[in-house]
């Protein structure tokens, strides 16, 4: 089977309780509908996790207007630890997740009522979208943006909805290009620019040079989930007055911030051979299907060459409505093929408000 990425599944998230910031991202991005919820151990990720196996409990959850979900991580047999540095814009790894709006100036507005802590203000990025930043509870930065590829409306005040990439700060972006333009299918550069940009004043570092990097893909996605996952970019930051440090410099996978981008793929093994002749090879790999509690499917990651972690999912088996036990089996469909509208539609019965 060849490669296909279908989307951005969702962003993986290190939190100190995930049922506090969960109750949060539903009100501020209405990112409601719970695909699972699962407490157990992490065997698999044991050389990103100090040597031991550790245990935690994890709720993965989405937005029918479409965007990738969140899988909110929290440890239960440890601290989640935080950076013991100041993160700076340009620090390598996943540095701010990225939301879509259907209207980015009423989400600032909704936002700022909810007095929720924005970093700057309104400002235009390089190819002239409006965008803001905001930090959650936690500390974590989201940059709000401009959507496409809406599913959904659900009527949320926010007119906020998923998952709509990442900022990523790296070391040398023409080597991550490598990876995210080549192999991940982010073709088309959107913009690539350099100097001191207005719209990062507001951001811890935001006021030096960087070189920017905004990249998207050209070609629509396609795969079972695809129409709900919607369009995604991925902006490279790369600073040029100072060298970053790695977000997660001697901390585990799991700890506090954004532990991991994973991507809704199939055709996993023709994925691992590409990565491997790359010069990124599969760092884990669940290898068959590895049980989510309500979900399965088989799983891996690799490092970007800055090492932030990069997860495949091949899912297998996924809820639709858990309340009369409907569970898809996507193993014998056609990969190509999207997944009606209707039974997409029917996740959202996993709503908590």
């Amino acid at each position: 089977m060849e490669k296909i990425i279908s989307g951005i599944q969702q962003m993986g998230i290190g939190v100190p309780n995930v049922q506090e910031i969960w109750k949060w991202y539903r009100e501020m991005f209405g990112i409601d509908v719970r695909i699972f919820e699962e407490a157990a151990e992490a065997p698999l990720m044991i050389d990103y996790t100090g040597g031991k196996v550790q245990s935690r409990t994890a709720t993965l959850a989405l937005s029918m207007e479409s965007g990738g979900g969140m899988e909110i991580w929290q440890y239960t047999s440890r601290d989640t630890e935080k950076a013991d540095f100041d993160i700076q814009l340009g620090d390598y790894g996943l540095y701010s997740c990225r939301i879509k709006s259907r209207d980015v100036e009423a989400s600032y507005n909704f936002h700022k009522s909810k007095s929720v802590k924005i970093l700057g203000g309104l400002h235009k990025a390089p190819n002239g979208d409006l965008n803001y930043f905001l930090e959650d509870p936690n500390g974590n930065i989201f940059n709000i943006v401009p959507g496409e590829g809406w599913f959904v409306d659900t009527g949320h005040p926010a007119k906020t909805g998923g998952v709509a990439g990442v900022m990523i700060g790296c070391s040398d972006i023409d080597k991550s290009l490598k990876l995210y333009q080549d192999i991940l299918g982010y073709n088309w550069k959107v913009y690539d620019s350099k100097g001191v940009f207005e719209d990062f004043s507001g951001l811890p570092g935001g006021d030096q040079n960087f070189r920017r990097v905004l990249l998207a893909h050209d070609e629509e996605r396609m795969g079972p989930f695809s129409k709900l996952l919607g369009p995604t970019k991925i902006e490279l930051v790369q600073p040029i007055d100072r060298t970053g440090k790695k977000i997660f410099e001697n901390r585990f996978w799991g700890d506090w911030g954004f532990i991991h981008l994973c991507f809704d793929v199939r055709g996993m093994e023709a994925l691992k051979k590409e990565c491997e002749a790359a010069g990124f090879p599969f760092t884990v790999d669940s290898g068959d299907t590895f049980d989510m509690g309500e979900a399965g499917g088989r799983f891996s990651y690799i490092e970007d060459p800055d090492g932030a972690w990069i997860e495949f999912v091949e899912t297998h088996k996924v809820p639709v409505m858990k309340k009369i036990g409907w569970y898809l089996n996507l193993k014998n469909r056609n990969p190509k093929k999207r997944l009606p509208n209707w039974m997409l539609k029917a996740m959202a019965m996993n709503r908590v408000k």
